[in-house]
């Protein structure tokens, strides 16, 4: 510890206060003047400084519910999972039974605190019980120890870190652009190949060169409860990815189960496609051979006349966004039909004209990949310089 520098727990320096919701059928106890925020908006706060909420109470709704007004520059921590979101409120404000106001004593600065709990996220979360959900108990989170330096000096901490975070946040931002920058890059040489006119484009449906199978749907259809670890795959929407069919969350049944299906089995080669849910993923199977879908998944089976490549690049393209938008039904959960599938529209030129602008495609797909592997690793490192330089200002060598 550094010299001048002292430990105390976080139940001496300061005070905890719990939230509470007032009845939410009651109209007399919201639409008041009273700031009240939930985990939920924390989440979606970017900056630390919260000056108004999405919702607010009446006096009454104070009155009749555990809620209690916390002083502007409290730091709010979320405490129920997830257990982390933190804001510090520039006005009064209350909080949900899911939050913790603490409010600092005259040791400690707003800032400073907030800042540490920023660096202790993954504590909190250890710290947190429930079997339904974690939550973090008043109890637990006053027993957690905070380095207290004099005032002064977390005063100048927080000044470098202040002026450090806003540098790596402009930095993330950028970096973030010249992601975003080269994803529509991609997407904008992809779906050129889609509006290309000529005499070998023919526009038609899928259905002229592709076969459809749903999964079985009726009394054999493989429940949670026969699933096994091991078997026959499995696959539902959340295996399929950008590169293929995820094995390694796979779902299996039996081979005995797999026997009853009447349908819904992949071949080599086949292309899946969600029909619900997370309605336009879809992945090829690639060499996988055996293998059974789930109900809200269709197989694609394109026949000799197009590459399954080809098609692959049609699901990405805005051109197939553009049917999705077209065809899907349902409000709550959109949903397409294997029936509306067949009808989509896809141009398509002859298979040499394929093999040219697949061969254009995977090479900018490459390079468009390996620009996106730099950027995500300068934003691994933005992340790691804020990491370092928490733990830094809170082991006193800042």
């Amino acid at each position: 510890m550094k010299k001048g520098w002292q430990t105390k727990t976080i139940g001496t320096v300061c005070e905890i206060v719990n939230g509470g919701t007032p009845k939410t059928s009651v109209p007399k106890y919201w639409d008041g003047n009273h700031l009240w925020i939930t985990p939920a908006e924390m989440g979606k706060c970017f900056n630390p400084y919260v000056s108004d909420t999405k919702r607010k109470i009446t006096d009454v709704g104070l009155h009749d519910s555990s809620a209690k007004m916390l002083p502007p520059r409290s730091v709010i921590l979320s405490s129920r999972a997830p257990i982390g979101h933190l804001i510090i409120n520039t006005e009064e404000m209350a909080t949900n039974q899911g939050c913790k106001g603490l409010i600092p004593n005259s040791q400690l600065h707003h800032k400073f605190l907030y800042y540490y709990l920023e660096n202790i996220t993954d504590l909190l979360n250890f710290l947190g019980t429930g079997t339904t959900f974690k939550e973090l108990s008043s109890n637990k989170l006053k027993e957690v120890t905070i380095p207290i330096p004099p005032l002064s000096e977390q005063k100048r901490i927080v000044a470098i870190l202040d002026e450090a975070f806003e540098g790596i946040t402009t930095a993330k931002i950028n970096v973030e652009k010249n992601l975003q920058n080269v994803r529509a890059l991609f997407q904008n040489h992809l779906d050129a190949i889609f509006t290309q006119e000529g005499e070998e484009w023919m526009k038609k449906t899928l259905e002229t060169f592709c076969s459809f199978e749903n999964g079985d749907r009726g009394t054999n259809y493989p429940s949670k409860s026969v699933r096994t670890t091991t078997g026959i795959p499995f696959i539902n929407a959340g295996h399929l990815t950008d590169d293929g069919i995820d094995l390694e969350s796979m779902d299996y049944i039996s081979r005995e189960r797999f026997g009853l299906l009447t349908n819904g089995k992949i071949r080599k080669g086949d292309i899946l496609f969600c029909l619900r849910g997370s309605l336009g993923k879809f992945a090829s199977v690639g060499d996988l051979a055996e293998g059974a879908i789930a109900s809200s998944l269709v197989i694609v089976r394109p026949n000799k006349t197009v590459l399954n490549e080809f098609i692959i690049a049609y699901f990405r393209s805005s051109l197939c966004t553009e049917m999705i938008d077209c065809f899907k039904n349902g409000a709550a959960q959109p949903n397409l039909s294997a029936q509306s599938l067949k009808k989509f529209i896809i141009p398509v030129p002859s298979l040499s004209e394929q093999e040219s602008a697949i061969k254009i495609l995977t090479k900018f797909r490459a390079e468009t990949r390996r620009l996106k592997g730099i950027y995500k690793q300068k934003l691994s490192a933005l992340e790691s310089l804020k990491e370092s330089l928490l733990n830094r200002a809170f082991s006193g060598n800042l």
